[in-house]
């Protein structure tokens, strides 16, 4: 059974590459790290009030396409 699944993924991975694609591994933070939600927010804190950040959140917004959102 476990030959059965490696060749299933070796043909679906041939089958991307054929396709003109590649893998890429990339790191992410740990959302389930200890500190990593107390992190999200002493960042955000940190942003409060700062004129670029106010800047950029409405520019955002004039651009966002949200026709449709509820």
């Amino acid at each position: 059974m476990r030959t059965n699944i490696a060749e299933r993924v070796q043909k679906h991975r041939d089958n991307l590459r054929a396709a003109g694609l590649r893998p890429v591994q990339i790191w992410v933070p740990d959302t389930r790290r200890s500190g990593f939600a107390d992190e999200c927010r002493r960042q955000s804190l940190s942003l409060l009030g700062d004129a670029q950040e106010t800047d950029t959140l409405e520019w955002l917004e004039s651009v966002a396409d949200t026709d449709g959102w509820k």
